[in-house]
């Protein structure tokens, strides 16, 4: 019996049973279409030599053409939100951000769009950061570096938001073919964590001291806005305390290590074990896996 035809089975028997034994026809439904569901894949890989980490990372998962098409616009959102240097983990290492854009014009993207709406002074964070001369030394006129602009804000109806109904979000996000997102996992005061799904903030306007009010459930509204085809997260080194600005490397631990994902809560669950939690611990993950948006029990993924 294959795996269709054993959920067909399960579901006119669960039918069955559920007239007998009152369970709802619902559960049995559901929990059908949870046998039914493959393994979300987490590619996790330890290197000291950052790009090399990238590419192999990547290619456990299938190769970047596996997540880009030729002719794509690439959206890759790093964290460049902080005016600090690389070693003070504050933001996405210059290396892995480089990496990662020269493998999407590898796979053939049209056009690769590196931004980040930054905490600090978008100038000075883009430089110290270390992402400005990193990309900037890809000699390739598909690659644009740019700063976020204010006319390109879109106000837009959350259809699936909870607590957000309406916000503004980047145009370039919105509308670009491919989007992977490029976090650095650091501590956050309010949200215990902040990694992939936190990232996207660096995509929305409006004024984000009201989203950090009800963080967790906005967080994963935003979420149901723009989705991520890819997350890699930056745990080459990660701060430890005092996120998500840091700035002195005794909050910084070295870990050396890319974890990536088309599952963004998955990426996100794995990440939390570096700091000694569960995906669970985190209130935006478990919100995100009760609503669909991905796996956070790790026995229930396929780590490579």
């Amino acid at each position: 019996m294959d795996r269709r035809e054993f959920i067909r089975k399960s579901l006119q028997l669960g039918v069955a049973l559920s007239a007998v034994s009152k369970i709802p026809v619902f559960d049995v439904v559901q929990i059908a279409k949870a046998a039914d569901k493959p393994a979300p894949v987490v590619s996790v890989g330890e290197d000291a030599n950052y790009s090399k980490l990238v590419i192999d990372v990547i290619d456990k998962l299938g190769g970047m053409k596996k997540f880009v098409s030729s002719g794509d616009v690439v959206v890759v959102k790093p964290n460049i939100g902080w005016d600090r240097t690389p070693e003070l983990g504050a933001n996405t290492h210059p290396t892995v951000v480089k990496t990662i854009v020269e493998l999407c014009l590898d796979a053939g993207a049209a056009k690769v769009k590196v931004f980040d709406r930054s905490c600090n002074e978008p100038r000075r964070s883009y430089k110290k950061s270390g992402i400005m001369d990193a990309v900037k030394s890809i000699t390739d006129k598909r690659v644009q570096l740019s700063f976020m602009e204010n006319h390109k804000y879109k106000d837009l109806k959350i259809k699936n938001g909870v607590s957000l109904t309406k916000w503004s979000f980047y145009k370039d996000a919105l509308e670009a073919d491919k989007f992977i997102n490029l976090p650095v996992a650091k501590h956050h005061s309010l949200s215990k964590l902040t990694i992939g799904m936190k990232n996207i903030m660096g995509v929305i306007g409006g004024t984000r001291g009201d989203i950090h009010r009800n963080l967790d459930q906005n967080l994963v509204d935003i979420n149901t806005v723009v989705k991520s085809d890819l997350t890699v997260v930056d745990a080459t080194r990660i701060m430890t305390r005092n996120g998500p600005a840091g700035g002195s490397l005794d909050y910084v631990t070295v870990k050396n290590m890319i974890i990536a994902s088309p599952d963004i809560v998955a990426a996100d669950s794995y990440a939390a074990t570096l700091f000694g939690k569960k995906g669970a611990d985190l209130g935006f993950v478990k919100i995100a896996h009760k609503a669909g948006l991905g796996e956070m029990d790790i026995a229930k993924m396929k780590i490579l």
